[in-house]
C-alpha cells in the first residue's frame, strides 16, 4: 500500500538526560546515576517514531553548524528520514535540553533552543512546496509561532491534516484551533487550553469539551499510564494503555503523535489511530531516552491495529 508522506516540521535538539533518585528542586544538589546523550527534540522525535514505524516522512527543522546538528542529521538520514529540509544555521548553535529522570520514571527538562527558534515561514514554505503527496502536517511548539501560524495556514488552505502536538503549552495557539483537524495535548496542556483541571476520565471529557466547542474537530487526550481519551463529533471514547514498567516518559509523548499520524496517513480511522498511538508509547516509557526508545513497527501486535 503506497502511503502519503507525513511532513513534521519543529524542533532538533541533542538530549543530556541523567537517571537519578528524583528530581531535585530548587537549591538542591543531587547525585545522579546513569547519562545518556542522544538526539531529541519534539520534531525530531516524532519524525524518527514514524519513520522506525514505516511511515515517508520528511523533517523541516533547523540545526547549528556543529557537531550537535551534523550528528542529528546523519541520525535522520540512517532512519530513513528525508532531510532536505533540515536546514543549517550558522550564526546560533543547535538546541540542546538538559533532562533529569527520577526513579519513576518522571522527567524535568529545560531546554536551550538555539537554531529551532531561527526556523522561519519562508524555509517552511520553500520546502512544503517541494514535496509531492503531502496528506499530513504534524507540528509541535519549540519552534517560532509565527511558523507554527504559517504552516498551519499554508496546510489548510492546500487541504492538508493538521495535528497539531501543542507542547509546550502556549495559549496562543487556540487562534487555529478553527484549523486544526487533531490536537493532542497531555493533562497539563489540555488544563492551559481549556481552564479545566484535568486529574481523572470525567476532568479530561469536560476539558475535552471545552476545547472541541472552540473549533479543533478531534480532541486527544494524552494521560499517560491511563491512556487517552478522544472527543469528536462522534462522541467520547476511552482508550487504555498497556500496563507496563515505566523507566523513562522522555519521549512518550511524541512517540504517540508519531504513531497517530502514521495510522491516519495508512488510513485508520482516529479511535484506530488513538489505540495504536497508546500502543506504541507504552512500549516508548519502558526504555531509557528520547530517540532511543522509540519502538519499530515489529515490536507492536499488528492484530491490535
Amino acid at each position: 500500500m503506497e502511503k502519503d508522506r507525513i511532513i513534521v516540521i519543529g524542533s532538533a535538539n541533542m538530549d543530556m538526560v541523567v537517571k537519578t533518585d528524583h528530581i531535585p528542586v530548587p537549591g538542591e544538589t543531587v547525585l545522579g546515576g546513569a547519562f545518556l546523550m542522544n538526539p531529541g527534540g519534539k520534531g525530531a522525535n516524532q519524525a524518527v517514531s514514524i519513520a522506525r514505524l514505516g511511515g515517508d516522512v520528511s523533517f523541516i527543522s533547523k540545526v547549528g553548524n556543529d557537531v550537535f546538528g551534523r550528528q542529528s542529521k546523519q541520525t535522520f538520514e540512517e532512519e530513513g528520514i528525508d532531510t532536505d529540509g533540515v536546514l543549517e544555521d550558522t550564526k546560533t548553535p543547535s538546541g540542546v535540553a538538559l533532562i533529569t529522570v527520577d526513579k519513576s520514571g518522571e522527567n524535568s527538562i529545560v531546554v536551550a533552543s538555539g537554531a529551532n527558534l531561527n526556523l522561519t515561514p519562508k524555509d517552511v514554505e520553500q520546502y512544503l512546496n517541494k514535496i509531492p503527496r503531502v496528506n499530513i502536517v504534524l507540528l509541535q511548539l519549540e519552534i517560532p509561532m509565527e511558523t507554527v501560524k504559517f504552516a498551519v495556514q499554508y496546510a489548510s488552505k492546500h487541504g492538508i491534516k493538521i495535528i497539531l502536538n501543542p507542547a509546550p503549552a502556549n495559549p496562543m495557539i487556540s487562534e487555529l484551533f478553527n484549523f486544526i483537524d487533531v490536537i493532542t495535548p497531555n493533562s497539563n496542556e489540555a488544563e492551559l487550553l481549556s481552564g479545566i483541571v484535568v486529574k481523572d476520565i470525567d476532568s479530561a471529557k469536560t476539558a475535552a469539551e471545552s476545547i472541541f466547542q472552540q473549533g479543533v474537530k478531534n480532541v486527544v487526550i494524552t494521560l499517560g499510564a491511563n491512556g487517552a481519551v478522544l472527543l469528536n463529533e462522534e462522541g467520547f471514547q476511552i482508550v487504555p494503555a498497556n500496563k507496563v514498567e515505566t523507566i523513562d516518559t522522555t519521549a512518550a509523548g511524541d512517540v504517540f503523535n508519531g504513531a497517530l499520524a502514521l495510522a491516519i496517513a495508512e488510513g485508520k480511522d482516529i479511535l484506530s489511530g488513538v489505540h495504536f498511538a497508546c500502543q506504541a508509547a507504552s512500549i516508548a516509557v519502558t526504555r531509557m531516552g528520547a530517540q532511543s526508545s522509540i519502538p519499530f513497527r515489529r515490536e507492536l501486535i499488528l492484530s491490535q491495529i
